[in-house]
């Protein structure tokens, strides 16, 4: 199941926030958004911001092929009962087409946050009790252990935030079968300061959540690297910009560490929710 899994969704795929709306106004758009990425040949969608099969499943009945995924759904937001009998009836009426992904979000953003590989390897059980199968969920996960628990109890992993040298290590850690699909953010600026300035602003959030900033200590950077919104050395290790023969070689870097597909989030400087079709249109033609 591995084996197809990675044949559906393919070597690109779109990441974002912004089609997880919950508007009912932005509906027809955000189908319209979606049944686009599936012509324009991405092979996944995921879903950002806390994500359910609730926010997917509008998208999977909009299109007719591309695999739409949660990135994530944290498993301090929903009890596992409730997202098994969700994952049961989109599996019914769409066979094959949802992904979940689960994580267990950061400690500033959950009350009671304690023993967070505990939660996890409790909620996969519950899951499993339920019928959901493994290969059917992966894990959003960053350290060691957190990696070797999607290989073992998930079709693999989805690391946000990462550079190719986490790619490598997680491919060690997993090795050859289970699923790897980073998440990597594009800017679509060639200039570097412009490019820096947006990156930075978007960046400054994770900045301040423990998962991320060690991972990135143990990523070999420094804690000058991941204050004041971040270093240039950070910033274009963690982010693609520039021309179309540079984000090219940085998406590659990633398939060449190891990844078998790559989750490309559009970073703009705009925060009003608006959809980059525009960028996801020129990304995929510099990808094709």
């Amino acid at each position: 199941m591995t084996t197809s899994l990675k044949e559906n969704i393919g070597r690109y795929g779109v990441w974002s926030g912004e089609l997880r709306s919950e508007d009912p106004a932005r509906r027809g758009e955000l189908d319209e958004a979606a049944a686009e990425l599936e012509e324009l040949g991405y092979g996944a969608v995921w879903l950002g911001g806390n994500s359910t099969v609730d926010h997917a499943a509008p998208l999977i009945g909009a299109t007719r092929r591309i695999t739409v995924g949660t990135s994530i759904q944290s498993v301090w937001q929903q009890d596992a009962a409730t997202t098994a009998a969700g994952f049961t009836e989109i599996e019914t009426a769409h066979p094959g087409r949802f992904m979940l992904g689960l994580g267990v979000s950061h400690g500033p953003l959950v009350k009671n946050y304690q023993r967070p590989f505990a939660a996890m390897t409790g909620y996969l059980g519950e899951l499993d009790t339920a019928g959901v199968p493994a290969d059917r969920r992966v894990l959003a996960a960053l350290g060691p252990r957190m990696l070797a628990l999607s290989g073992d109890r998930a079709a693999g992993a989805i690391p946000y935030l990462v550079t190719p040298e986490h790619t490598a290590r997680a491919r060690e850690i997993l090795g050859e079968g289970p699923l790897l699909a980073p998440e990597f953010k594009v800017v679509l600026e060639t200039d570097p300061a412009r490019a820096r300035e947006t990156a930075r602003a978007y960046l400054a959030r994770y900045l301040e959540l423990p998962n991320y900033t060690d991972n990135f200590l143990r990523l070999g950077f420094t804690e000058a690297d991941v204050a004041a919104g971040g270093s240039d050395r950070l910033i274009d290790a963690v982010f693609a910009w520039g021309g179309e023969t540079r984000i090219r070689e940085r998406v590659a870097a990633f398939h060449e560490a190891g990844a078998d597909h790559v989750a490309l989030q559009v970073v703009t400087d705009g925060t009003d929710g608006t959809l980059p079709r525009e960028e996801w249109r020129r990304l995929a033609s510099l990808l094709a």
